[in-house]
């Protein structure tokens, strides 16, 4: 396997980064996760764009976004798959065992491993922490991720795939790597980015495709919505059929499954919509 590490391709058992970089000792950095289908990236572009806007948000370098595109584009000829798993890290670089950020540059790693189409349905966890909506990081994909971890072993030892969150005033925000959408008397709708979710790029075409609204909702519409569904960029949408002891038979149900269909279609459609 072939990654992108600061400037070109390299052999992943020979590529190193220096123990002192900022992403790993203190978690400063972004990254964006794209799907490769069949050696071309979905939505790169849309994935650049909130690229860049973390790294402003968190008052990183502005990322050559040209030197991306060409890191991705190299990857993905190198690493030829059916269904890929694009990872973009952007780190604050080397720097001193503290807070304080160093002046060597940042780095970029571009990696790509396979993966395989998610299930149509899937159960979630819903968990007592709570996202800061108004927090510095907020609104941010970065690599500080340490919470969605424990949030997702957390669903793993109760049979989901999942874990939501809800905000500080109690209102449903997202989970630990997908935005959530619920189906009320037939019509979808997914929390504002104001509530603190991340602004996803799925959720996004989601919301544009179907016509979704963005509605302030409690955490208990979980345990009254018609249908629940997530989207991500691996899930692309996909249907919830468990939250916490709740079932929900039949899932994906018919408003979810058009959801699905819609994105499907749109997306083979134009893979950089």
């Amino acid at each position: 396997m072939k990654i992108w590490l600061d400037g070109g391709l390299q052999d992943i058992e020979s590529a190193r980064v220096s123990v002192f970089d900022h992403g790993l000792t203190v978690g400063d950095g972004i990254f964006e996760t794209v799907k490769t289908v069949n050696g071309r990236p979905f939505a790169l572009t849309r994935h650049l764009d909130r690229l860049a806007r973390s790294a402003r948000g968190l008052g990183l370098p502005e990322p050559d976004l040209d030197e991306v595109r060409r890191a991705c584009t190299a990857v993905i000829e190198a690493n030829p798959m059916p269904l890929g798993r694009l990872r973009i890290t952007f780190t604050g670089g080397h720097g001193p065992l503290g807070s304080d950020r160093g002046e060597h540059g940042p780095t970029l790693v571009v990696a790509l491993g396979d993966t395989t189409r998610r299930p149509d349905s899937t159960a979630v966890i819903t968990v007592p922490w709570t996202r800061n909506e108004r927090g510095a990081l907020t609104g941010l994909k970065t690599t500080s991720y340490a919470e969605n971890v424990v949030a997702l072993a957390r669903a793993r030892e109760q049979g989901a795939s999942e874990a939501l969150f809800g905000n500080t005033v109690g209102r449903l925000c997202e989970g630990t790597g997908s935005n959530v959408f619920v189906v009320l008397d037939g019509e979808i709708h997914t929390p504002p980015v104001a509530s603190g979710c991340l602004a996803g790029i799925t959720r996004a075409l989601a919301v544009e495709w179907t016509g979704a609204a963005e509605t302030d909702l409690p955490m208990d519409v979980l345990q009254r919505a018609d249908e629940v569904f997530l989207t991500s960029t691996l899930r692309d949408v996909q249907g919830v059929r468990r939250v916490d002891d709740r079932e929900l038979p039949g899932a994906p149900g018919p408003v979810t499954a058009k959801a699905m269909r819609i994105f499907d279609e749109h997306a083979a459609a134009d893979l950089d919509p």
